[in-house]
């Protein structure tokens, strides 16, 4: 795979990550981690912040019960939009990125 083309899907799993969650991160994960090592590495990434923004949704609606949880969803959800378009411009200009407060999952 071309290094273009590598930034090009990398950039589209960041992004879709915003819209369709950790699905475009798990396809780009199966589908794409042994085409090159800087994919694997964005797809992986990508992959685990989706996997740890579902358990913060989870444990958020959760303590939707004591209220808390009103508090953290909406903070939860920027968040993950601001983080997913600062991944994917760095992938674009072919660069690392890692998410903070992202457990990992995948290597």
């Amino acid at each position: 795979m071309s290094p273009a083309d590598e930034k090009m899907w990398a950039t589209l799993i960041h992004v879709g990550g915003i819209l369709l969650a950790f699905v475009p991160g798990l396809i780009g994960y199966i589908v794409l981690r042994d085409r090159g090592p800087f994919i694997r590495a964005h797809s992986a990434t990508a992959l685990n912040f989706q996997i740890t923004l579902a358990i913060v949704y989870v444990v958020a609606g959760a303590l939707t019960a004591i209220l808390i949880g009103y508090l953290i969803l909406p903070v939860a959800f920027v968040l993950g939009i601001i983080f997913s378009i600062l991944a994917a411009l760095a992938a674009n200009r072919g660069q690392g990125y890692a998410y903070p407060l992202s457990i990992k999952f995948f290597s």
